[in-house]
């Protein structure tokens, strides 16, 4: 979810902080987003990754940033 036009980047790191695929780097207006990993993780190994998402507000500057863990089955 974004909840006011943002610029949003959304980038997914190896377990050694190598950045493997960037996912997002646009900006979005203010609404609900997914985003489809099954392409990209294509050419990645199963394991635990890790992903950040920033989003920056266009009007105010103010910053979002989140980090999580997450683990790819295929």
């Amino acid at each position: 979810q974004v909840p006011v036009d943002s610029r949003v980047i959304l980038e997914v790191y190896s377990i050694t902080g190598k950045k493997v695929v960037e996912l997002v780097n646009q900006e979005q207006q203010a609404g609900y987003y997914s985003v489809n990993f099954g392409s990209s993780s294509s050419k990645l190994a199963s394991g635990v990754y890790i992903y950040r998402i920033v989003a920056t507000e266009k009007a105010s500057g103010n910053n979002y940033s989140s980090i999580k863990k997450m683990m790819l089955l295929k």
